[in-house]
């Protein structure tokens, strides 16, 4: 550490976020280092490390020999504002060393919010902003994560992006680097040869022409570049790297605990769910692997509780083998155990009766719309019988409170819609007063404003303008002024600004940067964020935010996104908004043949039968 960062910290919130020196860090000698990777989050360091992916990602490029990833994130405002006063660069976590003088800058991206702080980032790294300030292969900076589905936003600032899943990828990436810097290669032929592995888009490789009415009319690409570029994932999870050490974080984070991912993909069809269709197919891991790598993780951590995550943990058909196997473990090393992500449809009382001799734990569900008619129009699969028999198994098992998570400004909604919301929330505190005869249930009901996102059947809607979002979250406020339940809601101007980038082309990329440059950081924080400070950015581009947000896609149109798949296909969402427009409804996977989708036809993997309990 720096004498001047010793100086520093002791002036800032939360110094641990800027020391490293944490459990299980990896420290590499680099006299035998040949590439350096800044693996870069862009929020904060209680944020980011919190994050699944981010770990396992750290481990696998450690693995490699010649290979040494670092760790860096966004340091907060009072930070930034010692690191402008003092000249000090951003560096990375493990060496103190300025990313500057890293070969490799990644950045992992999973919310359009964060897109100003990887601006913010490369400034305070003393990196060009720009793909086409940068020219020589030092300094390469590539990204992925969920917001890589659509990157033409950010496209001006990203060398290249890495679709899919990152554990074999990412190994192929590096080696490449390792190659091209050892022959000295300049930055174009690397960007030529690295866009030659599946699942690397090179946006430098791609240019858009636009009709007079603003969409874009053709995608052209160059340089021998691939016309469209698929996803990659890991197919085996069984066999797949998973870390058996993870970096224990020295200061407390937002999920401070240990994470076991049980299966990847989603066999449900929630049609305004962008992981839902871009993560698919389902491949699981089995119990037994699981049970290993979750002592294998808690040994080396010393974590005191751990949770199973996935799309849909209760979805796992192994569950209650894997249970069986862990409560026990977890119960004689006094270890909680948390299974959130559970439906209502197939809630068992059973299991949390077991996980609660462990740990007394809240209970969520995510019923998502009120009405029976708005739940069939996201495919949602859940009535409210199934959620009153599940709330009624919690209080029977003693629970007292619940969270219900919904969406407003959904397809097709109603008023009517909104105010159901507030009924089914009653209908939970009076299922508490039959079982128990008692009052006094809480029920914190949580609202956010529905995003339409690429690659989901959502994708053609018109997203509510702000005064209807508003006018409905007062709706609800009002409906929901009743003793014990809690209304939680989040600002709909943030909605908009998210949908803008989420479904917007490379025309952003300048108000990105001067929103940025008007001082836009943290925007997925409301004390951070500013819509007018957006509105003026827009203004001053010549561009209008209802055309990326408020307006509905024709059917044919062609989109900014869609040389980059997660090979869902498009004749499919398609068809599942003809049938939340009919409200009609979609069998899971599980329960009959193939939907039809196209992932696994498209990717090459074997269409599992379901039917005979093959996952």
């Amino acid at each position: 550490m720096t004498d001047m960062l010793k100086r520093i910290l002791p002036t800032v919130q939360k110094p641990a976020r800027y020391t490293g020196g944490e459990y299980n860090e990896i420290k590499k000698d680099l006299a035998d280092v040949r590439v350096r990777v800044a693996f870069c989050f862009p929020d904060t360091y209680e944020i980011g490390m919190s994050n699944l992916g981010m770990q396992i990602l750290y481990s696998v490029m450690n693995n490699m020999d010649g290979v040494w990833c670092e760790r860096v994130f966004a340091p907060w405002d009072d930070m930034e504002q010692k690191m402008l006063e003092k000249g000090l660069p951003l560096w990375a976590l493990e060496s103190q060393d300025p990313i500057k003088d890293f070969d490799m800058v990644a950045f992992t991206i999973g919310y359009e919010m964060a897109y100003t702080n990887i601006l913010n980032m490369l400034k305070l790294a003393k990196i060009p902003l720009r793909s086409s300030e940068r020219t020589g292969l030092k300094g390469i900076v590539f990204a992925g994560g969920v917001c890589a589905y659509n990157p033409e936003p950010i496209a001006d600032f990203i060398d290249f992006f890495a679709l899919g899943e990152g554990e074999e990828i990412t190994p192929q990436i590096i080696a490449l680097y390792d190659r091209a810097k050892e022959e000295d290669w300049s930055k174009e032929r690397f960007l030529e040869e690295v866009s030659k592995i599946p699942g690397i888009y090179v946006p430098a490789f791609y240019t858009q022409t636009y009709n007079e009415d603003g969409t874009i009319s053709a995608v052209n690409v160059k340089n021998g570049a691939p016309k469209t570029i698929t996803k990659r994932i890991v197919e085996n999870l069984d066999t797949a790297f998973y870390p058996q050490k993870m970096v224990v974080p020295s200061t407390e984070i937002v999920h401070d605990r240990a994470n076991l991912e049980v299966f990847r993909g989603c066999v449900r069809g929630c049609r305004f769910c962008q992981a839902g269709f871009s993560c698919r197919p389902v491949r699981k891991k089995h119990a037994d692997v699981l049970f290993r790598q979750a002592k294998d993780i808690l040994t080396s951590s010393g974590h005191n509780e751990i949770t199973l995550c996935s799309l849909s943990t209760s979805d796992y058909r192994e569950l209650k083998e894997l249970t069986d196997e862990m409560i026990p473990y977890c119960g004689d090393h006094k270890i909680s155990l948390s299974v959130p992500s559970l439906r209502a449809d197939n809630f068992s009382r059973e299991l949390m009766q077991k996980v609660q001799t462990l740990r007394k734990s809240g209970l969520t569900f995510a019923p998502e719309a009120g009405s029976q008619k708005m739940r069939d129009v996201i495919n949602k699969g859940v009535t409210e019988e199934d959620l009153m028999n599940a709330v009624a198994a919690a209080f029977k098992s003693g629970w007292n409170s619940v969270k219900l998570y919904f969406m407003i400004g959904l397809p097709f909604e109603t008023d009517e819609d909104i105010l159901a919301i507030a009924d089914l929330a009653k209908k939970v505190q009076y299922k508490y007063y039959e079982i128990t005869g008692k009052r006094g249930c809480k029920v914190t009901v949580s609202a956010s404003g529905f995003v339409p996102k690429p690659y989901t059947a959502f994708q053609w809607f018109a997203q509510n303008d702000i005064e209807t979002l508003r006018r409905k979250q007062f709706l609800l406020k009002d409906a929901l002024k009743v003793k014990n339940i809690t209304f939680q809601y989040h600002d709909a101007k943030t909605s908009i600004v998210e949908a803008i980038f989420a479904r917007g082309d490379r025309r952003l990329g300048k108000v990105l940067l001067t929103a940025w440059q008007k001082g836009a950081r943290f925007d997925g924080w409301s004390d951070c964020f500013s819509y007018d400070r957006w509105l003026e950015s827009m203004a001053e581009c010549g561009l209008d935010k209802d055309f990326y947000a408020a307006r509905t896609r024709g059917e044919n149109e062609v989109f900014p996104w869609e040389h980059v798949q997660p090979a869902v296909s498009r004749k499919f969402l398609w068809r599942e908004w003809e049938k939340a427009e009919a409200q009609e409804l979609t069998h899971d996977c599980r329960r009959s043949t193939c939907t039809g989708c196209g992932v696994c036809q498209k990717l090459g993997v074997e269409i599992v039968d379901y039917k005979r309990g093959e996952a």
